[in-house]
């Protein structure tokens, strides 16, 4: 579970977003500024960081505020699973972004194992929709839902790309040091499980 003042940051950011959508008058306007000025000192302050770059990310974000779609594969061979290792923090997650305008979900995961990984897939089954906040994952400034697909192997080869420095396959019980902000081991092990048992349904929340 995600920490009380990280929820407020989220909830007043999105406020002061969604308010400021709708062109307000001056005077409403202005108290939007001051709620969106508020999230950011809350986030500044809480996380440790410089207030500079958190209040320029929050004033970049227009129209009215939803969830963002985090897209992720769990593609399988025998008895492990594929995982592409981040270049920003040098650790290691199951393939996947940010889900494009225009794209459906399961095209957005395809490209994106093709991307990071170099492997050719087919998104077969949605194993999961997740609140980001309510798994464990470090603090992060907007609210997010998380799609997982488990991907069949088509072919390909292992490539590294602009994201990422390495491409692997990893059993259940040798896991890497994960990166947290994009996958927890509780999701990976769940999806082992949901290998196991393909007929169960897809988890959500």
């Amino acid at each position: 579970m995600q920490p009380k003042w990280l929820d407020w940051v989220q909830r007043l950011q999105a406020i002061a977003q969604s308010g400021l959508a709708y062109d307000p008058h001056q005077y409403d306007r202005e108290r939007y500024e001051a709620v969106r000025e508020i999230a950011a000192e809350m986030m500044a302050e809480s996380g440790g960081c410089d207030i500079a770059p958190i209040r320029d990310l929050f004033a970049s974000q227009a129209g009215y505020a939803t969830p963002k779609i985090d897209t992720r594969a769990a593609v399988f061979r025998g008895d492990t699973i594929l995982l592409v290792r981040e270049r920003e923090d040098g650790a290691w997650t199951l393939p996947g972004g940010w889900a494009d305008i225009g794209e459906s979900p399961s095209a957005a995961i395809v490209r994106e194992v093709r991307e990071e990984s170099g492997y050719e897939t087919r998104a077969a089954k949605l194993l999961a929709v997740y609140d980001r906040n309510l798994h464990g994952h470090p603090p992060f400034p907007f609210h997010a839902y998380k799609m997982f697909f488990r991907c069949e192997l088509k072919g390909g080869a292992p490539a590294h790309s602009g994201e990422t420095t390495g491409v692997d396959w990893f059993a259940e019980d040798h896991l890497p040091p994960l990166s947290l902000t994009r996958v927890v081991p509780a999701q990976i092990h769940r999806f082992f499980e949901h290998y196991r048992h393909p007929d169960w349904p897809t988890d959500f929340d």
